[in-house]
């Protein structure tokens, strides 16, 4: 495989992976505070979470560099500490992180939301502190459904073109990602180069999903309180 091929691959994959990291913990963080949230605001900030999944990615794209160009307000902050994220690897993983955000943070919700109480308020009678309650017992419950997430945000994340070329643009070996690459290859008539270049991302994509459908198996399967956390004892 040249460098034609491998370098769109290397970017997306260390793109799509970086961005699926910072998904992960930002969705667990505000699905978390959101399935127990019930202010006057809730619908206001659900609405915002979940906005770029139903923007265009051009809209998304667009609003990221008005945010992130030198007159915009974290330009203007990056340009004083002398660095900047416009036309860049980073921009790169900025705009895949927006758009897959809102597939981790819902499906992390909805498997918060799932979880039954009474486990977490047995603990809390047994003196156990809500941080601890959290990692032994909501997060390994609600677990499949928190993976699901990180795989629909990594595959949401890899095909991702209209926001990563409004903020990214197309630097072949810094920001042309897969989709680009194959967007640009089409344009220049080299459809060889396409062809290759879809049938890699129809490769991990199909693994994807083939992760997905164990994980949905998992789902199905019943799960014991015992298995999942040791018994708290009373303090």
């Amino acid at each position: 495989m040249t460098e034609t091929y491998l370098s769109p691959l290397w970017i997306s994959l260390t793109t799509v992976l970086t961005a699926t990291v910072i998904t992960f913990f930002t969705g667990i963080a505000a699905a978390r505070w959101m399935a127990g949230y019930t202010g006057r605001l809730r619908s206001l900030v659900d609405g915002i979470l979940i906005l770029p999944l139903v923007l265009p990615p051009t809209v998304v794209g667009l609003g990221l560099l008005m945010l992130f160009g030198k007159n915009g307000p974290a330009g203007q902050l990056l340009s004083l500490l002398g660095t900047s994220v416009v036309f860049s690897w980073p921009a790169t993983v900025i705009a895949a992180a927006v758009v897959s955000f809102p597939l981790m943070y819902l499906n992390a919700r909805g498997a918060f939301e799932q979880v039954e109480t009474h486990y977490e308020d047995a603990a809390r009678t047994l003196g156990a502190g809500e941080w601890r309650i959290f990692w032994t017992i909501t997060l390994p419950l609600a677990w499949p459904g928190v993976a699901a997430g990180a795989i629909l945000s990594f595959a949401r994340a890899l095909g991702e073109f209209g926001a990563t070329l409004m903020l990214a643009g197309n630097i072949p070996g810094r920001t042309a990602t897969i989709p680009i690459a194959i967007y640009f290859a089409v344009q220049d008539g080299d459809m060889d180069q396409a062809l290759i270049l879809v049938l890699i991302v129809l490769v991990i994509s199909f693994a994807s999903l083939a992760a997905l459908a164990i994980l949905g198996n998992l789902n199905k399967r019943p799960v014991r309180a015992g298995a999942v956390a040791q018994p708290f004892k009373a303090e």
